[in-house]
C-alpha cells in the first residue's frame, strides 16, 4: 500500500506543479481537468501524510518503551494503545480512498422527485422530501435550482426536477434513488388511520454535450401555453417547451423559465441527462448483476426506504439501517445514512476486488 502511497503522492506533485503553469492556467479545459485531479489526489495524500505521523509517533513511542524512565514508558504505552487504534482507522480510510471511484460521482445532478400510489397524500410527501433533500443540499454547500415543477392539488408536487450543483453531488445522491414509503395519518383523513403513500426518487447524473451527442434532427419540439398561478407573464404567448428525443422517445417538458429560449435550452439540459442515464443505468445493471449489489441495484420500483411517523422512525431496507430521529431526518440530516450506504457499497467492491 506504501508504493502505491507514494506514487499517488508523485502524481499530486506534479499536478500541483502544472497548475502554476501559465499555459495551462489560460487552457480552461486542461486547468479545469487538472483542478479536478488535483482536489482528488489531495485527499489521499493528507490522509497519507496523517498516517506516516502516526507511524512515526508509534516508532517513537517504542523507542521509550524500550528505553525510557518508568513514567515515561507509563505514559508512552497508554499512548501506543490509542495511537494503534487511530492507525487501524486510518488505513480503513485511506482503504475507501483508493477504492476506484465511479466516474460518474463527480457529476452534478438532477434530482427528480414525483408523488406516487396515495394521491393527494403523495403530492404532500413529495414536497416533504424535496424540502429535506434541499436542506441537505444548504448543509453540503450544494447549489439548487428548480427546473420544472407540477404542483399537487392540495400542496406539494406531482413532478419536480431540481438542479443540484458542487462537489461529488451525484455520488453522494446517487442512493437515493427508488420508491420512498411514508407511513401516517393524512391531513385529510378524519378517522386518524395510518395511511401508507409513496414517491419516487431518480437521482440522473447531468450530461455535459460531451457526453451525449444529441442531433436536432432528432428532436421534435412542440410549444404550449404555460399552466401557472395566473399573473400577466401566463398564457399570453406559448412559452412552454415539449421536446421529443425521437430515437429513445424520451420526452420533456419545461415552462419555468420566462421565454421559449430559455426553456428549450433547460429542456435540452434535461434531455441529455435523461438519456445519459439511461446508458449509465444500463451500465450500472450490468455491474450490479454482477456483483449482486445490494445498494445500486438500478431497480428504480425497489422500495428502498419507510418512514414511518408514527413511531418516529426512518429504516432503509436495503442495508436494514434504522433511525430513530424522523424529525431531524426530515429536515435534512440525512448525512449518517448516506455515509452507511457509500460505506455498503464500498464494502462490496472491496469484496469483489473493486
Amino acid at each position: 500500500m506504501i508504493d502505491k502511497l507514494d506514487a499517488i503522492k508523485g502524481r499530486f506533485e506534479q499536478v500541483s506543479l502544472a497548475l502554476t503553469n501559465p499555459e495551462v492556467v489560460s487552457d480552461n479545459k486542461q486547468f479545469s481537468k487538472l483542478s479536478k485531479e488535483y482536489r482528488q489526489l489531495e485527499k489521499i495524500v493528507k490522509a497519507y501524510d496523517a498516517y506516516m505521523k502516526l507511524l512515526d509517533s508509534i516508532a517513537f513511542n517504542k523507542e521509550v518503551l524500550e528505553s525510557g524512565d518508568e513514567e515515561m514508558r507509563e505514559l508512552a504505552k497508554e499512548e501506543t494503545e490509542s495511537l494503534q487504534n487511530q492507525k487501524i482507522e486510518q488505513e480503513e480510510t485511506i482503504r475507501n480512498l483508493l477504492i476506484p471511484k465511479d466516474p460518474q460521482d463527480e457529476k452534478n445532478a438532477m434530482l427528480e422527485i414525483r408523488g406516487g400510489t396515495g394521491g393527494d397524500e403523495a403530492s404532500l410527501f413529495a414536497g416533504d422530501l424535496l424540502r429535506m433533500y434541499l436542506r441537505y443540499c444548504e448543509m453540503k454547500g450544494w447549489s439548487t435550482n428548480i427546473m420544472s415543477e407540477t404542483a399537487g392539488a392540495v400542496g406539494g408536487y406531482k413532478e419536480v426536477v431540481v438542479e443540484v450543483t458542487g462537489d461529488d453531488v451525484y455520488g453522494t445522491l446517487k442512493f437515493e434513488s427508488g420508491v420512498h414509503r411514508v407511513q401516517r395519518v393524512p391531513a385529510t383523513e378524519t378517522q386518524g388511520r395510518v395511511h401508507t403513500s409513496a414517491a419516487t426518487v431518480a437521482i440522473l447524473p447531468e450530461a455535459e454535450e460531451v457526453d451525449v451527442d444529441i442531433r436536432d434532427a432528432d428532436i421534435k419540439m412542440d410549444t404550449f401555453r404555460s399552466s401557472g398561478a395566473g399573473g400577466q407573464h401566463v398564457n399570453k404567448t406559448e412559452s412552454a417547451v415539449r421536446l421529443t428525443h425521437i430515437p429513445t422517445g424520451v420526452v420533456v417538458e419545461c415552462q419555468e423559465g420566462r421565454s421559449q429560449h430559455s426553456n428549450r435550452d433547460i429542456a435540452m439540459k434535461m434531455l441529455r441527462s435523461r438519456i445519459y442515464e439511461a446508458a449509465v443505468r444500463k451500465h450500472e445493471e450490468a455491474i450490479a448483476s454482477q456483483r449482486k449489489s445490494l445498494v445500486s441495484t438500478g431497480d428504480r420500483s425497489a422500495k428502498i426506504r419507510t418512514y414511518n411517523y408514527p413511531q418516529g422512525r426512518v429504516t432503509d431496507h436495503r442495508i436494514g439501517m434504522t433511525i430513530y430521529n424522523l424529525d431531524a431526518f426530515m429536515n435534512g440530516e440525512i448525512q449518517e445514512m448516506v455515509q452507511a450506504l457509500q460505506f455498503a457499497e464500498n464494502a462490496e467492491k472491496l469484496k469483489v476486488g473493486g
